[in-house]
């Protein structure tokens, strides 16, 4: 057997162990991981921990290149831009990347959201391996080629997906609600887009979407793992240095306050209703985020222990799962009541998910809700980064989203001096008479939606 196959089997052996003890090793101890920053000559900023538990380098670099940033008449150009970059990049073709990537273990995958998109690689952290996944990396990165018959076969195949997400009861309420909630704002569309935007690209378009966003000042770079400050500066200059500086980091425009409360009905054949209740609510850097989200460990984040779970599955079985979520954005992202029952109960849920709500808008979280609540968050954040991988998330959406660059430390400190008077200020601002309800799946015409009483009515933020 030659030494080259002798090597190849030996990390083809090695890496799934390595995969799992990344998995389960915590990837730095104490009160949260020690962030390093500094910035490139092009603007790029860099946060690096170094984590030495395991032989294992997790890198991303992203962009203020979400699908928010899509032209109207162009729905889906964002994540078509990031998704055709891991097809032809730096004189390597679809086959090339994933052989070399291949040969030494390494991953490469890839994210999009509304305010962001980028790559990721995780390679094992020797020099010889992660040598050649950062070079494939980098290229990806900074020189994509966009071949045509990869943009003509992606094309084809999200369009697909687009027709057959268009028929599920789940998807239709998600759209109807962003539809609702944000209108004309570019939080409304979906990271796919529509089929009509897909169809509509061009390479052209993509080549200039990527000129005018994929810049250094736009790009956030994340290092995690087994190499010291130095090897992490020349990774970081590597992977994003020969990226053009730019001018400005892209900006969206600010999302509009709801008119009014609106109720959308969707006839369908589910057997289940699908609801969706809420609200625009939170920015990552609001500074009442802390309180937000403890009080909605209460309402209906928290589990078991919820109120909503509670009272609507525990009590009266009109769900088996029903939660609230709040996703932080550049801007204000929703607040969501999400649960799905049958569809002759659901005026009769809804009745019961509103006067949770309702009651916890006035009232807010009793005091013990709230110590278990804190309790909770605080003893399960080490589960939030117990993995290189969770460390590497956070500490990319630190800096993409200019938070404190100890905000990891810190999270458990500011969550425990959340107090009740700090709950019931940071809910007063999901005004009842400004929700968005939407059901899939009920096709009987509903009663109006129930007004809170008098008396649980909150004042509107100004």
């Amino acid at each position: 057997m030659s030494t080259d196959l002798r090597r190849c089997l030996a990390r083809a052996r090695l890496f799934p162990v390595l995969l799992v003890l990344a998995a389960v090793l915590p990837a730095r101890a104490g009160n949260g991981p020690v962030v390093q920053a500094w910035t490139l000559d092009n603007g790029a900023r860099v946060l690096f921990v170094e984590a030495r538990d395991v032989p294992i380098l997790d890198v991303a670099v992203e962009f203020r290149a979400g699908s928010g940033f899509d032209p109207s008449e162009r729905s889906g150009l964002a994540a078509m831009t990031q998704h055709l970059a891991r097809f032809g990049a730096g004189g390597l073709g679809e086959d090339d990347i994933a052989r070399r990537l291949g040969d030494v273990g390494a991953q490469l995958s890839g994210r999009i959201d509304v305010d962001r998109a980028g790559f990721s690689l995780r390679t094992l952290s020797s020099r010889l391996e992660r040598t050649q996944a950062l070079e494939v990396f980098a290229r990806v990165v900074q020189s994509p080629e966009f071949p045509l018959a990869a943009l003509e076969r992606e094309r084809a195949r999200i369009v697909t997906t687009l027709r057959e997400e268009a028929t599920r009861p789940g998807i239709i309420a998600s759209r109807q609600f962003f539809a609702a909630a944000y209108g004309s704002h570019p939080y409304a569309s979906r990271p796919l887009g529509d089929a009509d935007g897909v169809r509509a690209l061009t390479r052209d378009t993509i080549v200039d979407f990527r000129r005018r966003f994929y810049s250094g000042v736009s790009a956030v770079v994340a290092i995690v793992g087994d190499v010291s400050r130095a090897e992490a500066g020349e990774i970081a200059r590597q992977v994003a240095g020969t990226l053009p500086a730019g001018s400005v980091r892209p900006t969206l425009p600010p999302v509009p306050s709801l008119a009014a409360a609106q109720l959308r009905r969707v006839p369908h054949p589910s057997l289940q209703s699908h609801i969706l209740i809420g609200t625009p609510a939170v920015s990552r850097s609001d500074p009442d985020y802390f309180a937000l989200l403890v009080g909605n460990h209460v309402l209906g984040g928290g589990g078991f222990a919820s109120r909503l779970t509670v009272e609507v599955r525990e009590k009266r079985g009109f769900a088996y799962s029903v939660f609230s979520s709040l996703q932080p954005w550049l801007d204000r992202g929703p607040f969501q009541i999400a649960l799905q029952t049958r569809r002759d109960q659901t005026d009769e849920t809804l009745a019961v998910v509103r006067s949770v709500l309702f009651e916890f808008l006035s009232k807010g979280p009793g005091e013990q809700e709230l110590a278990n609540a804190r309790r909770n968050l605080v003893s399960g954040f080490p589960l939030r980064i117990d993995t290189n991988r969770e460390v590497l998330d956070l500490v990319s959406a630190i800096g993409f989203y200019d938070l404190p660059v100890d905000w990891l430390s810190q999270w458990s400190k500011l969550v425990e001096r959340v107090t009740r008077e700090d709950v019931v200020r940071a809910f007063q601002r999901l005004d009842p008479q400004r929700l968005v309800t939407v059901v899939v799946g009920a096709a009987d015409e509903p009663p109006p939606p129930a007004a809170p009483p008098p008396q649980q009515q909150q004042p509107r933020l100004r």
